[in-house]
């Protein structure tokens, strides 16, 4: 298979498609890498340094269902029907893969086949399928700044999968633990700044009754 940029740069530019990419299309595209060729293009609309409303929730979805199914084993995915007939319009998805295109290439001129048991052997497909499930939970959250860094921990994890590049992957891994940390404390953040407001609404109660 060629390298990630000419297949996408061919696939959605050079060949004729339909107004709309379903995610069935994508599969069919990704042949025998199909994990991380997914997750690459799942995660690059959310790691791109551009808004990407909409796409965090239903993306965070599907790489959290791949994960799972990295986790106990399988070799190629299952998706249902209804995930695999998702679609976007083509102009949408060229807009993304087109930004997308020149970070791929940075990430492909640094990458070779190195320490590529973490990327074949099944502990190391655990615990890279363990923190892009992290990862994806933290991209459902509907909470700024808990989608970009663990979208682009995916990304550059996916990346060194797809490339057999265990050193890439644990650069990735690295980025997914700053993510884990970020979204953590926001999480702790709210919690607090929650129970001093309700704190301080029962204060202001006590306050009026007595």
């Amino acid at each position: 298979m060629a390298k990630l940029s000419v297949e996408l740069n061919r696939y959605f530019f050079e060949e004729e498609r339909g107004e709309k990419v379903s995610l069935g299309d994508i599969l069919a595209l990704a042949g025998e890498r199909i994990f991380g060729f997914l997750w690459v293009i799942l995660a690059l609309p959310s790691a791109l340094p551009v808004p990407a409303p909409g796409y965090s929730i239903p993306f965070g979805i599907a790489m959290f269902f791949l994960a799972i199914q990295m986790i106990i084993g399988r070799d190629r995915p299952w998706l249902p029907d209804k995930m695999l007939k998702g679609s976007m319009k083509l102009e949408t998805v060229q807009k993304f893969v087109k930004m997308g295109i020149p970070w791929v290439q940075r990430i492909e001129n640094i990458t070779k086949p190195r320490i590529a048991y973490l990327c074949t052997s099944l502990p190391g497909r655990v615990l890279i399928g363990c923190a892009i499930a992290l990862m994806s939970i933290s991209m459902m959250i509907p909470i700024p700044l808990t989608n970009t860094i663990p979208a682009i921990g995916i990304f550059v994890t996916a990346f060194g999968l797809l490339e057999d590049d265990g050193l890439i992957c644990i650069a990735g891994l690295f980025i997914c633990s700053l993510g884990a940390t970020l979204t953590t404390s926001i999480l702790v953040f709210g919690v607090v700044a929650v129970e001093k407001f309700l704190d301080l609404i029962k204060d202001s109660i006590s306050n009026l009754v007595s």
